[in-house]
């Protein structure tokens, strides 16, 4: 019996263990794996700060951001991209919206921007809660803001071509929130530099909030159509009348000549009143009908 009962425990316990240690070693395979994804993203991150890294890259990620979104929001003929709205000038704004004007059509241009190193500098401050490095990179990224924001003035805005104002996109949400939280600087870019920051979210409103005005404008136009055909329909119309009264007149004349006739018609009748009728056999002998078929 003790034989046998060892015999159970031992078969119990060696199958509960290599149950144990099998289960134990598929949970150290799934976290293997686990850190192998996370390296690759790691590099994968390592990659992109290495190419953010470089200005001309993240120039032109933050205008294909803008050409996205421009291309979501807008028809093809309501925007064009490398517009040099000032007349003789050799510079090109990235992209440009054509509003519709009275005699040609205004460029309000629209330019991305993306101080990362600035930006960068700020939030590892702000981790470190280190004040004064925070407050010294908020500065070096408000005087950023404002170069870039005068640089766009000089180069892009040129009334009446253009409207009297631009826009600066800032691609990314947190950068567009940190310098929209600086006191003043809002205000002040667009009071001194005629210069309106969006980022992604209030770029979309402002598109959203144009594309009204474009459906506005072509109901208007639509109407300034309609109107005119109105006119054109009103001067036929008035044609059509004095059609209508000479064929009136022509009528009139008709039933004129029609009631002479009935007169006469009724006199000869009077006069023939006294006259025995004829038989109609002996009358169509007299009077034959040269109509009539056979004849």
């Amino acid at each position: 019996m003790r034989a046998t009962v060892d015999e159970k425990l031992n078969a119990t316990l060696e199958q509960r263990l290599g149950e144990s240690f099998r289960l134990v070693s598929d949970r150290l395979e799934q976290v293997h794996r686990g850190l192998g994804e996370m390296q690759a993203l790691a590099s994968d991150v390592g990659d992109l700060k290495r190419v953010l890294a470089n200005v001309k890259t993240r120039g032109i990620w933050g205008e294909v951001q803008l050409s996205a979104l421009l291309e979501q929001m807008l028809a093809p003929g309501q925007y064009a991209a490398n517009v040099a709205t000032v007349p003789g000038s050799s510079e090109r704004v990235e992209f440009a919206i054509r509003l519709p004007g009275r005699d040609a059509a205004v460029w309000l241009p629209v330019d991305a921007k993306f101080p990362r190193e600035d930006w960068e500098r700020l939030q590892q401050a702000h981790d470190r809660a280190d004040a004064v490095a925070a407050e010294e990179a908020g500065r070096a990224l408000e005087s950023r803001i404002r170069a870039e924001a005068r640089r766009i003035r000089d180069k892009y805005v040129s009334p009446p071509s253009t409207t009297d104002f631009a826009l600066m996109f800032l691609p990314t949400e947190g950068l567009y929130a940190e310098v929209v939280r600086r006191a003043g600087l809002v205000d002040e870019l667009q009071r001194e530099c005629r210069v309106v920051l969006a980022g992604p979210t209030t770029l979309c409103a402002l598109l959203n909030s144009l594309q009204m005005g474009f459906r506005t404008f072509a109901v208007e136009q639509r109407t300034s159509e309609v109107w005119a055909v109105l006119g054109a329909v009103k001067t036929e119309f008035g044609k059509f009348g004095d059609v209508l009264a000479k064929t009136k007149q022509q009528l009139q004349s008709v039933s004129n000549s029609l009631d002479t006739a009935e007169v006469r018609s009724r006199a000869i009748v009077r006069k023939l009143r006294d006259v025995e009728e004829l038989p109609a056999e002996r009358a169509g002998v007299l009077l034959p009908d040269d109509d009539a078929p056979g004849r």
